[in-house]
């Protein structure tokens, strides 16, 4: 192929940017039981993340539309275009449905070059054209220097690059990547991610971007579609579903530590909030007002970013829940440091180190925390 610098002015046919439409239903053999995928969504240009925990179901919904996977019944389609319709016998085989794929493992072929893996899917072009497209995929990611490079030679983040150059290069109707960053370390992986976003933005594509990271939903997604056992259970921005979790399932994905079984004890129509009492003991904190009745058994969230921790008793705040208790134990999870604290009920707590040192915090010591009452989300045990 040809090595040099393209004119990155020149315009490549493309197809024009469409929605993605999909909605399958699939009975999938799983260790002897049957797993059932049941999803109906769809996705506009732009980045939009399929977050679920391990075994929900979202390779093989990526799958599903890539074409390497047969749903039992459905539609997918990408604008007026189907790729599968079981009821008008519709099933387009992978190499025409124009979709680029970038796995978990990235797949690249290590007796290849660089530039031999990018121009891989473009076999059926000229020479001429496949070594235009190569040069200017390379150009715009900013790997051309690495054209003669085999795999083994690039770093982690380098190899990202060209998985990404080698899917898009086919200039694809939809971007599918399945957790592309997953084998990387937590600092490696936030740069690659602003990197990855930065070179998706520019494509005027649907883009499915699989993730079980938290840091990459904020980060990376426009939209957010969260996966439970084949379901979708919430959908929205990613701060409108992990920020205000509406179910147990979506708040445990969002990193909610503190979750509680709650009895509502009184209502307080007058401030628009309601009292729980937590579990077992006595204490109760004050929640924004759901309509239920008194008595009904609920679950609370509570984010350990959310939680104040003071060493004196406070006094003037605005805060409705003040609860006294014992710190536990104190550890170190990256730049955080996470707080145990007893209260009657056992709360985490994240503060940072100079907050550590400044309050000379150690374990058995009488603490406060300070909850603010909209912190407090009421949860749905259910799942959808």
């Amino acid at each position: 192929m040809a090595s040099t610098i393209p004119n990155v002015t020149a315009e490549t046919q493309r197809i024009a940017p469409a929605k993605l439409d999909v909605s399958i239903r699939a009975r999938i053999p799983t260790q002897g039981a049957l797993f059932e995928l049941d999803v109906d969504f769809v996705v506009e240009n732009g980045i939009t993340i399929l977050f679920g925990a391990s075994g929900a179901g979202k390779t093989t919904v990526l799958d599903s539309i890539a074409g390497l996977r047969t749903p039992e019944r459905g539609r997918i389609a990408v604008g007026k275009r189907a790729l599968f319709d079981y009821e008008r016998g519709i099933d387009v085989p992978v190499k025409a449905r124009k979709i680029g794929y970038v796995f978990q493992d990235l797949a690249l072929f290590p007796h290849l070059s660089v530039e031999a893996n990018i121009g891989y899917g473009l076999g059926a072009t000229s020479s001429e054209e496949r070594a235009h497209r190569v040069a200017h995929m390379m150009h715009s990611l900013d790997i051309f220097g690495l054209c003669h490079r085999h795999p083994g030679e690039l770093s982690g983040g380098e190899r990202q690059r060209v998985a990404l150059a080698r899917a898009l290069v086919v200039e694809p109707a939809v971007l599918l990547l399945d957790e592309p960053l997953a084998a990387l370390d937590l600092p490696v992986r936030m740069k690659i991610a602003d990197d990855l976003r930065r070179s998706i933005q520019k494509q005027p594509i649907p883009v499915i971007y699989v993730t079980h990271s938290r840091d990459e939903v904020f980060m990376l997604g426009e939209r957010l579609l969260v996966l439970e056992n084949g379901r979708l259970i919430a959908q929205g921005t990613p701060q409108e579903v992990m920020s205000a979790p509406q179910t147990e399932t979506v708040a445990q994905l969002a990193g909610f530590e503190n979750i509680f079984d709650a009895v509502v004890d009184s209502v307080h129509l007058e401030r628009g909030t309601m009292s729980c009492r937590i579990g077992a003991s006595s204490v109760e904190l004050e929640t924004p007002l759901v309509p239920v009745r008194i008595g009904s058994t609920m679950r609370v969230g509570i984010s350990a970013g959310d939680v104040l921790l003071s060493t004196y008793a406070p006094a003037g705040l605005s805060a409705r829940n003040i609860l006294p208790g014992r710190l536990l134990s104190l550890s170190q999870r990256d730049a955080i440091v996470v707080a145990k604290v007893d209260c009657g009920v056992e709360f985490s707590v994240h503060l940072t180190m100079s907050a550590r040192d400044s309050l000379q915090l150690k374990p058995e010591r009488q603490v406060w925390l300070i909850v603010k009452t909209h912190s407090c989300h009421l949860l749905d045990k259910r799942s959808g």
